[in-house]
Order: C-alpha cells, then structure tokens, then sequence
C-alpha cells in the first residue's frame, strides 16, 4: 500500500509538471484591496516556465516570481531569459519562473479592462504584491517562493514583497529600483498627475482629443529619462527627435487610466522605514549613471538599510543600455546564487 502510494504521489508530480509550464489567463474569483473594496472576477495573465520542484509534501521550492516595469507585462521575462540563457545564468532546469502581469495592467485587470476607468478601486504597490500572492496561492498552492526578480517598478513590488513578508522568500535581486518615490522622480510624478488632472475629460470617463494630447506630452516627459544623461549627450538632436517619436507612437496604444493609477500607486510609495524588516538576502545592480534611478540616493544607502545585501554598480560601455549590461556582473550573480544550492 506503502509503495503504491508512492507511485501515485510519483505520477502526481510528473502530471503537475508537465501542465505548468506555458502561458495562461487565471480569474480570482475576488480580490480585496487595502482601502477595502473588493474587485470581482479579476483577472491575472501568467507566464510559467522552468521546471518545478517539489518538497516531501508536494510544496513547489524552486518558484522565483519576476516583476516587470512601468511599461512591462508577462513577456517581459522572455528578454530577461534570453540573456540570461546567454550567460548561462538560471538554468530553466533549476529554477520554475513565474511572470505575472500586475494589477493595474489592461493584460490582468485595470482601469482600461474592466471597464471601470476613473472608478478603479485606488491601489498600491502593496496590493500588487497582494495580487500575486493571491494568484499564487489560488492557482498554484504556493505561499513561500524562493525568490523575487523585480526590474525598476517591479522592484517597488520586490522590496514591498520583502518587507511585508519577510518569512516568504530566501532571496530578492533588484534591478534598477529604489526602496521610495522622492526628489527628482516625485517631482515628474506631481507634474503628470496635474497634466492628466487638468483636462475635465479625464473625470466623463471617455477619450478625447484632449486627453490623447496629454498622453503625447506625458510619454514625451517618461523618455526624457529612457536613457541615461550620457547616452543623450551622445545623440544629435535630430536622433532625439526619431527615438523621441518612435517611443511616443509606441506610448499612445498605453491607456491614460491605467497610467493615472500606476502614477499613484508610485507616487505613495515608501519603505525606506520596513526594510530593516527584510530577512531574504538582497543583491541589487544598478547602472551608474541612469537618470531617473541614481546609485546615490537610491542604491547605495541599502548598504545600511538591509541587513543582507550586496550592491553592484555597472557602468555601460556601449551607447545604449540593454539586457546584457545588467548580466555584466555575472560571476556575482552566479556566487550570489550558489549560497542556496542544497
């Protein structure tokens, strides 16, 4: 009987594995935010790759959740794979990836998708947080990750993740983040909340030509920080000018909505006072000169202010940033990870 109920368990398991993998759309039957509204049949798009683990009791141990940026979404970790495949860093065989698409994006569920525009319950970067453990928990049994990737906002997700449950992960990367909104990134974010605030429209809860205006100004202020002061030193104007189009034409298909309420979420958000509470071990890489993150004020005082942490700064040799600068420190990040081989 013994044994059979080992096969049986055996058979599970390989059943499990094989129907993870792959993208997927999942419906919480609710979801209730801090401020206490509740959202029925939210939905949540996902992306699973790798290869689950699993423990005696049949608890995935391997799973790392990877949080994408401001203009980011479930795909975003194929970029982040493919690099990383590269260099030989996190091995699909080892590790089982697990990409969601955030709350407050029109993917999963947000102002734009459900239809409810300026009358979306307001979020935070918490709820987002939030979001996901739900979907974990619902959908894949999983309460403790191994660990959290988060790229820029995502790392506002990663730090919240750490500091609100300190007892849910061994580990968070962070990749061009900061622990709060202040100075120089509070100020873009009080200027795009008054630009959308000053158009009447915004508040019928329909599109006009005046809120499509304000989108073409808004992605124009959100590129003046795409590249780093180096890189647009490096560019001739007319060169400013073709990228500068190019980005705004890709940013008028993003929904003014759902940017208000991303914009929000930002602009509350601040752990610096929690992250004394992180007990996973941190490694964050920065690059040294971009504009809107600074290694100054946002990257190295976390020397101080996490117990565990390691800080790399890299520094592009090329005229643009990409994927494969964040990999520059790759034998760091392959010690980083080998403290956790069992």
């Amino acid at each position: 009987m013994i044994k059979l109920k080992l096969v049986l368990d055996k058979v599970i398991i390989i059943i499990m594995q094989e129907s993870l993998e792959g993208y997927g759309k999942y419906t919480l039957d609710e979801f209730e935010f801090e401020s206490g509204r509740v959202l029925e049949n939210a939905g949540v798009e996902y992306l699973l790759a790798g290869t689950p683990k699993y423990d005696d009791e049949g608890n995935i141990i391997n799973a790392i959740v990877f949080c994408h940026g401001f203009h980011g979404n479930y795909s975003t970790i194929n970029s982040f794979h493919e690099t990383a495949k590269k260099r030989n860093i996190f091995d699909k065989k080892d590790y089982f990836f697990i990409s969601i698409t955030t709350l407050g994006f029109p993917e999963s569920c947000s102002p734009s998708s459900t239809g409810l525009k300026h009358d979306f319950p307001e979020y935070s970067i918490k709820d987002r947080v939030n979001f996901k453990r739900k979907f974990l928990k619902e959908k894949l049994n999983i309460q403790n990750v191994f660990g959290v990737i988060g790229y820029g906002i995502g790392g506002f997700e990663s730090y919240t993740w750490a500091c609100e449950y300190p007892d849910e992960m061994e580990f968070i990367i962070v990749f061009t983040s900061s622990f709060k909104t202040n100075g120089y990134r509070y100020v873009l974010s009080k200027a795009y909340e008054s630009i959308i605030e000053s158009s009447d429209d915004f508040y019928d809860g329909g599109y006009s030509e005046s809120l499509s205006r304000i989108l073409v100004a808004i992605n124009k202020m959100v590129y003046s920080n795409y590249f780093s002061k180096r890189i647009f030193q490096g560019m001739s104007n007319d060169e400013i000018d073709v990228l500068m189009d190019d980005f705004v034409d890709k940013g008028l298909f993003m929904d003014i909505y759902d940017f208000k309420f991303r914009n929000d979420a930002a602009l509350k958000y601040d752990v610096e006072d929690k992250l004394n509470d992180i007990k996973a071990k941190a490694l964050i890489i920065t690059p040294s000169d971009d504009l809107y993150f600074s290694p100054i004020y946002d990257t190295l005082p976390l020397k101080n202010l996490i117990k565990d942490s390691k800080i790399i700064i890299i520094e592009s040799k090329k005229h643009y940033m990409d994927e494969d600068d964040y990999f520059a420190a790759e034998n760091d990040v392959r010690l980083f990870l080998k403290q956790f081989e069992k």
